[in-house]
Order: C-alpha cells, then structure tokens, then sequence
C-alpha cells in the first residue's frame, strides 16, 4: 500500500514537458572517462554491517536561490543538488532496508535452530538423567559393585565378556553426559545469536524509520523550490539541461570513451529485455517493481529476471560487481553515476541507457551522459556475447521510447513499508 502524493501546485504540474534529468552534466563540465579502477568505497567510513546514511543538506535549508534573483544555471545548480541529495538518501534507505531483509530472515532461522537444539538438548537429558537414576540405585554399568562382580567370576571369559560389556557401557554414559553438555553449550550459543539478530532487527527497523522521514524532506525542499518558479523559469530549466546533456554526450563520444555496442551476453539481452519493458513505470523511491521502480531497483530486478541476482543498491552493484571501461560495454552492463556511486542505468547500445532517473519521472531511454559518469560494472563478465544479435528499437529512435516522458517536477509517494 503506497501513500498519497505531495501537495503540488496546479502550475508546478503543468510543467510536464520539463526534463530534468538527475544531475546533467551541461553545469559541471565534460563527463569525464571512465576507468576500470573503482572509486573510493563511499561507505568506507561506516559501521560495518550497518548501512549508511549519507549527509546531506537539512530540510528547509535557507541557502535557496530566490527566484527572482537567481537565473536559470543556478536554479538548476541548486534542483540537481537536491535530486542527488534525496537519492543519496533513497539509496542509503535501499541498503537498509536490505540489511532488515537479512536480519529478519537470520533471527527467523537462528529461532527455528534453537528450537531444535532446545529438543535435542531434553532427550540428552532425559538420558543423563536415566544415568545418574541407575548410578545412584546401583544398578548403573560402571558402579564399583559391577567391577567387583567382574573380578570374582569364577569363568575367565565370562570375565572378559562382562568387562567389554562394562566398558562399552561406560563409553555410552559418558557419550550421553558429552552429548548433554554440547547440546546445552549450543542451545546457549543460538540463544545470545537470537538475541542479538533480534536485537540488530529492531535497529535496522529504527534506522528505516529514519531515513524514510530523511528522504521526505529532501523530497520536500524540491516541491518547495518547484513551487516558487515560473513557468517561463521552468521551460528555460527545461532548455539548458537538454542542451547540457546532448553537449556532454557529444564531448563523450568525440574522445572515444564510448565503443562499438557490441552483442551482450545470453543473461545480459534477458535483463536488457526486462528493463525495456518497463519502460514509461513510474519512478517510485524505494521501489524494485513491478509497477514502479527508484535506479538501482530496476537494474538489480533487471538482473534477478536474467536468472543472476545482483546486490540491491548502486553503492554495492559498483563496488562488488567487476568494472569495465566504458568504451568497453556492452548491451546489459550496468553504468554507475556520481563519485557516491548513488545512480545507476542498464546500457542498451548506441549511447544509450535505460533508467529510473529520478522521483516525478517515468522509466526511460536516455544518453549515456545525461549524468556524470563514474564507470561501468558486469555482472557477467565471464560469458560470452550472443551471435546473431539485433539491437532493439530504443538503440536507434531519436528521442525518448514512446511512454518514456517525463511526468514533470513532481515527486513520487513514498512506498508503504
């Protein structure tokens, strides 16, 4: 269940045709090439085992251009900061949210082993008690009037036999007081894990809780700034990001950064597929489909339904999956954004992407260089391209893929959790 949308202003809605793809380039230079080398770990300084969350401008910050004063660059210096702030925030989310999966699904097998040990551990000592019940009655195997029995039998191998019978005895009692006090040792064990996974669980739901209300109030500080521009200010918004993203993609492809598409791989043509049909969803923080998705959930489903399941958010997809150059990629690699790492696309060819670009737009083709890139990464970079490969329709149409416009500046409701 998803909650309503923001507020919006009838003016601010009417500026559908605005495209403000995350982060263009056109304010901040040239994309520059990608390497093979991975950026620094953008959760380095985190706690291990616990998400990060990212800092970031507080909600209602006053340093916001008035809109009279400031012109059309600085007003979209200052959306593209608040986009990539609240995506920052919607990836740090992800990652927690990932970690609350694990979590729950660990204390929900460390309860369900420490109900096993705790049975086995009754019937050891249900045994060790039978034990201790013969012992004391003196009917038990390795009591001393048992030993003396054995050294006046008249027969000596009747002797013998009566000893290997005592002595396989004692080796069974003392299996069953070994038996109940590794039984006790792990029941103990799983009960301080249990503990301490429910214990993280409550953490991690208190950490979600968090970073929800963080990612509202960045999304906020937008619809607050969209609301106070003019039309006029929008369409020259619009105007200069398109402008500034066919030049950075021109700079891209004039030094060479981008190669031939190439043939992808048998499961890298299943997630390109995937992620092309989904194209005109909406973009939705936090979501991973089927009906609406946020970057880094598309691409990790793209690669789910491709049979290869692939980490959740961007952060981790570029730090454990292995990197290509970009001039190296090929249909179904993944191309990740910003020095955080925090946006990311599937490559279709030709220059091109397919992406959840940001909260108030739809899934949809773009170039490559709409945002700044940081590299590329394959989740499959030992199998082999296919033969016999067609391109699809989006590597060669001019435009976005019909469906694929942008719904305007709005932002998209969060999902229910």
């Amino acid at each position: 269940m998803r909650s309503g949308p923001l507020p919006w202003s009838s003016r601010s809605l009417r500026s559908a045709g605005a495209a403000l793809l995350l982060g263009a380039t056109a304010l901040t230079g040239p994309a520059t090439p990608a390497t093979a080398a991975p950026a620094p770990d953008p959760a380095a300084s985190a706690t291990p085992g616990t998400p990060s969350e990212p800092a970031g401008p507080a909600s209602g910050t006053p340093d916001d251009p008035a809109p009279g004063a400031a012109g059309p660059a600085a007003l979209l210096r200052r959306l593209q900061d608040l986009y990539r702030s609240a995506e920052e925030s919607t990836e740090a989310y992800n990652a927690t949210q990932e970690a609350l999966r694990n979590a729950q699904a660990r204390a929900t097998r460390l309860g369900t082993e420490l109900k096993q040990a705790r049975a086995r551990l009754a019937v050891a000592r249900a045994d060790a008690g039978r034990l201790a019940r013969q012992q004391y009655q003196g009917g038990g195997p390795a009591t001393l009037a048992s030993y003396v029995r054995v050294l006046l039998a008249a027969d000596p191998e009747q002797a013998m036999d009566r000893g290997h019978l005592l002595r396989t005895a004692a080796t069974e009692a003392a299996a069953t007081v070994e038996r109940t006090a590794r039984g006790a040792r792990r029941a103990d064990t799983l009960a301080r894990q249990a503990d301490a996974a429910l214990a993280r669980q409550r953490a991690l739901t208190a950490q979600r809780a968090r970073q929800r209300i963080t990612v509202q109030q960045r999304l906020k500080d937008v619809e607050r700034l969209l609301a106070r521009l003019s039309d006029d200010q929008l369409t020259a918004l619009d105007r200069l990001e398109r402008d500034g993203a066919a030049t950075a993609q021109r700079a891209l492809v004039s030094r060479g950064a981008l190669g031939a598409a190439g043939a992808p791989s048998s499961a890298g043509d299943r997630a390109l597929s995937y992620g092309l049909r989904q194209v005109g969803k909406p973009y939705v923080w936090g979501a991973a489909g089927p009906d609406a998705f946020d970057c880094s959930g598309l691409t990790s489903q793209a690669w789910s339904h491709a049979g290869r399941p692939i980490p959740r958010t961007s952060q981790e997809q570029w730090k454990r999956l292995p990197h290509v150059p970009l001039n190296r990629l090929r249909p179904g690699d993944l191309v990740v954004y910003f020095p955080g790492a925090t946006h990311v696309a599937l490559y279709v060819g030709g220059g091109k992407v397919v992406q959840a670009p940001r909260p108030g737009t739809a899934v949809r083709v773009s170039p490559l260089a709409a945002n700044p890139p940081l590299g590329a990464v394959r989740p499959d970079p030992d199998a082999r391209p296919v033969t016999g490969y067609t391109a699809p329709r989006q590597v060669t149409a001019d435009g976005p893929a019909p469906g694929a416009a942008d719904a305007g500046y709005a932002t998209s409701a969060a999902p229910g959790r």
